[in-house]
């Protein structure tokens, strides 16, 4: 039995003052140089919400446009805003700040989440308007508190601040007094991973048009991880979010691999489900608060708006194949091992030619690679430079090393084989996925029979090994065989059943 892929969701939240609040380029400057002339210049830099939904790879994040439609616009792309930019897209939605806020508050289990009375009164309503937002979400909004109670916890409790449109609106009380990974800072980190991924489950349910009970497993991959001084990183993310957005049905785990773990959740889906253990898994992440702004410094300095403003979220389902929708395909798995080495080419071979040239295809019969799909806008102003081009580059040097394809084929790889990146710079959230949605429709509408999502991540930052780490796989289109292991049909196993009862039912008969 085949695993494939029924849905797919994607979600970005517009968080302007958290960018200054809580981006750790931004926190760090204020320690560190309190008085620099970046922080007196961030502000006006920040954008509107509806620039933020006018940014065309914003659009394409959510689906409503494709990427050969952002490819065919001229970079940068900041300066080159749409006026019809809408809110909700086929994969999701960009949330605004105000919304977000309250669905925290929303996702807050402990009361450690206070918000002004004034601010709910406000934005409530909208919120309870959201289309997704059902009764018993609706019911968890808490009514506020004084402004002055806001305040005292801020300035004498260490309290996370909360702002809205530069007006304080709320705090985040830490959970422990003395216990730092129950700080308010990390709370509030986590309060974001937690609502943003119940944000995408909600999408997730709606766009695959499963029932919430359907879904019996989680894997969060987000960066962030939950805990106390006793277990650190215990989690459960992905429990936690499932309860909010009403999986009740579901239980779940967490899987950390920085910007790789979406790709190892993926591929840790799809065999739960292959393997019988489960029928529906959701693989989600939530975002990051800590990479809002991360190339500010950069983007102030070139005169242009601070494109790290949003927070990313996706949800991928996947479910037994129904002999529809695209295969995960388990056979051909690339993995960065402990042996591979940390060179680029070390690591692409890994991920890309190796599993290829196992199964006996070339390079060029997967018609679209998905690696690290950063938005250029934001990278290149950094220094980072265009990384999916980058990624293109080297798979097509390793194309024409294997004898794949011509050397004069190389320049024209990356616009056959690849794509302009358009997510934001979330660490985890660029990491493949972004893909897998537009890879689904354009393998049903058969314009391509295949791609290949790709996971890479830095091991290094954690300390603990100067490893690399990378895993990719396959998604192909469906041949409509719905069988299970060994060549026997669904059908054929439930005639082999009533063969069975039957005879047994005969042997007690005789007996």
């Amino acid at each position: 039995m085949n695993s494939v892929i029924k849905g797919t969701s994607y979600i970005l939240v517009n968080t302007p003052d958290m960018i200054v609040q809580n981006g750790t380029t931004q926190t760090t400057e204020r320690v560190v140089n309190p008085g620099s002339e970046y922080l007196k210049e961030i502000d006006k830099h920040i954008r509107s919400y509806e620039d933020v939904v006018n940014y065309l790879p914003n659009q394409a994040y959510i689906g409503n446009v494709t990427p050969e439609e952002l490819a065919a616009v001229e970079m940068p792309w900041y300066d080159k805003l749409i006026t019809n930019g809408e809110r909700y897209g086929k994969f999701g939605e960009i949330m605004p700040q105000d919304e977000f806020l309250i669905l925290m508050q929303v996702c807050d289990a402990f009361d450690l989440l206070k918000l002004e009375k004034g601010f709910v009164a406000r934005t409530r309503d909208a919120f309870a308007k959201h289309p997704l937002m059902g009764e018993d979400v609706v019911a968890r909004i808490k009514e506020g508190v004084e402004i002055a109670e806001i305040k005292k916890f801020v300035e004498e409790e260490h309290s996370e601040p909360l702002y809205h449109m530069g007006e304080l609106v709320g705090y985040v009380k830490r959970a422990h007094d003395v216990d730092t990974n129950l700080s308010a800072h990390v709370i509030h980190e986590n309060l974001v991973s937690k609502a943003t991924s119940v944000l995408a489950l909600l999408h997730l349910v709606e766009k695959s048009g499963v029932a919430k009970d359907e879904i019996e497993y989680v894997i969060d991959c987000s960066e962030e991880a939950c805990g106390d001084m006793n277990q650190r990183g215990g989690g459960n993310f992905a429990k936690a979010a499932a309860e909010i957005a009403g999986l009740s049905k579901a239980t779940g785990s967490d899987t950390r691999g920085f910007c790789a773990a979406p790709a190892h959740a993926m591929v840790l889906a799809a065999s739960l489900v292959k393997s019988g253990a489960y029928k529906a898994v959701a693989v989600t992440a939530g975002g990051c608060t800590a990479k809002l702004g991360m190339n500010g410094k950069d983007h102030v300095k070139k005169g242009m708006p601070v494109l790290e403003d949003v927070l990313g979220g996706f949800a991928v389902l996947v479910t037994a194949d129904d002999g529809v929708n695209p295969i995960v395909n388990l056979d051909i798995l690339g993995r960065h091992t402990v042996g591979t080495g940390s060179s680029p080419q070390a690591v692409i071979s890994s991920l890309v030619a190796d599993p290829l040239e196992r199964a006996g295809l070339k390079i060029t019969d997967v018609d679209k690679y998905s690696p690290e799909m950063q938005n250029p806008d934001i990278t290149k102003p950094a220094g980072a430079g265009n990384v999916p081009e980058a990624n293109y580059k080297m798979i097509g040097a390793l194309a024409v090393k294997r004898g794949d394809m011509e050397k004069a084929e190389l320049a024209g790889f990356a616009k056959k084989h690849g794509m302009e990146g358009w997510a934001p710079t979330q660490g985890h959230i660029p990491s493949g996925v972004p893909y897998i949605g537009f890879a689904k429709e354009d393998i049903l509408a058969g314009k391509i029979k295949n791609a290949m999502i790709v996971g890479k991540g830095s091991l290094f930052l954690g300390r603990m090994t100067n490893l690399f780490d990378g895993v990719s796989f396959i998604i192909e289109a469906n041949k409509g065989e719905t069988q299970q292991a060994g060549g026997v049909s669904e059908e054929e196993i439930k005639n082999m059943i009533a063969k069975a009862m039957k005879d047994f039912a005969s042997s007690l008969i005789s007996e």
